[in-house]
């Protein structure tokens, strides 16, 4: 049997390394025992009403739009009305010269007059059988079509005052005095600006939660303020098959006339609501392989809740199940958090000391923002 001798060189660099070996699982260990407390913000559930709530976006439209157009030729030679302006159905909004139609309608109106006085001459000669009953006829005949085409001359030259169909406002007039218009010619435009509408297609799936009535907030981009609040007029009875969309439309009173059509507005149709509802910051919540979390703080450690979701509306999210009133929630800094993690709430002093109505959460951005206001003030 060969046996290996160990030179005392060679033992001695193996107890070196043996010893590298522990000091470094031991520095690894105190490292993990001295990591620093992860920076967290909390807040605590608030409760109150959430509502179900189906999103979209569309144009806003005027309900009732017309062209105005001229119905005979002529020469424009009085406008009354600008741009902006209100008017009524029957509003006379400009004139053509009539001048030709004028006498046409008096050279009918002498014919019919001639016809008229032949009849009534006629209509007792043929009571005494003097004349023939088809010469009668032919003199009853012509008198009748010679007033029909009075009539027409007559409403000819009513044509030449261009009147209003609707009531609204003028949206745009395309013509000037002196201007020679031919029959079909664009005048103006009127718009209906009460009510306003907008055509929201929605999926097929939510048939069965919208309804008539049903309350509806309109965000404007162009309008600062809170939300315009219209309804839901009619409901299609039918299902587009091509896109597999129904056709909701929402009627939305404007008093002020703020809103103004081809304004974009988004749209939410609130269809179902839950009262005094557990509610956190979407924010808070953690969706990982199809499960959904949040983390709470306790004893300065991070805990891992599962919890089940209802209703979401803003940046609030219900919870249904899987959390208490009282947990401190955590809503910054949960990303990457890990179950048992070490934690401190930077935010602690601040929740002690913030007073606000609906005793919701001030996070360090919001305070910074509102010293920063005070400093300015």
């Amino acid at each position: 049997m060969t046996l290996f001798r160990i030179s005392p060189a060679a033992f001695a660099l193996l107890f070196l390394l043996a010893a590298c070996g522990q000091q470094e699982s031991s520095a690894k260990k105190d490292e993990s025992d001295d990591a620093p407390p992860i920076p967290v913000e909390t807040s605590k559930p608030a409760r109150g009403d959430i509502y179900a709530v189906y999103a979209g976006t569309a144009p806003i439209e005027a309900f009732a739009e017309a062209d105005v157009i001229a119905k005979v030729d002529g020469e424009v030679r009085e406008i009354f009305f600008e741009e902006g302006q209100d008017v009524s159905a029957g509003d006379v909004l400009a004139r053509l010269d009539g001048e030709r139609l004028q006498l046409e309608l008096n050279e009918s109106e002498a014919r019919l007059r001639k016809l008229e006085r032949d009849y009534e001459r006629n209509v007792d000669l043929s009571e005494k059988d003097l004349v023939s009953a088809g010469d009668f006829e032919k003199i009853k005949f012509e008198m009748e079509a010679q007033r029909a085409a009075h009539n027409l001359r007559s409403l000819e030259l009513d044509y030449t005052q261009i009147r209003a169909p609707i009531d609204g406002v003028i949206s745009e007039r395309y013509i000037k005095v002196g201007n020679t218009l031919s029959e079909g010619d664009p005048v103006f435009r009127v718009t209906s600006l009460d009510p306003l509408v907008a055509y929201l297609h929605v999926p097929e799936r939510e048939y069965r939660n919208l309804g008539v009535g049903q309350p509806v907030g309109i965000d404007i981009d162009a309008l600062s303020g809170p939300p315009v609040i219209a309804a839901v007029s009619r409901i299609s009875p039918t299902i587009d098959p091509a896109t597999g969309t129904f056709k909701i439309t929402i009627e939305i009173r404007d008093p002020e006339r703020r809103i103004k059509p081809g304004m974009f507005g988004r749209i939410g149709v609130v269809y179902d609501r839950h009262a005094n509802a557990l509610q956190v910051p979407r924010s808070a919540l953690v969706e990982e392989l199809g499960r959904t979390s949040v983390f709470v703080v306790e004893d300065g450690k991070a805990v891992r809740k599962f919890v089940e979701t209802g209703f979401s509306e803003g940046g609030m999210v219900e919870i249904v199940t899987g959390l208490g009133d009282a947990e401190d929630v955590v809503t910054v800094g949960q990303i990457g958090l890990k179950d048992d993690a070490v934690v401190t709430v930077i935010n602690a002093d601040t929740d002690d000391d913030a007073e606000t109505d609906d005793d919701a959460p001030v996070s360090l951005a919001e305070r910074n923002g509102e010293e920063d206001d005070a400093s300015i003030d």
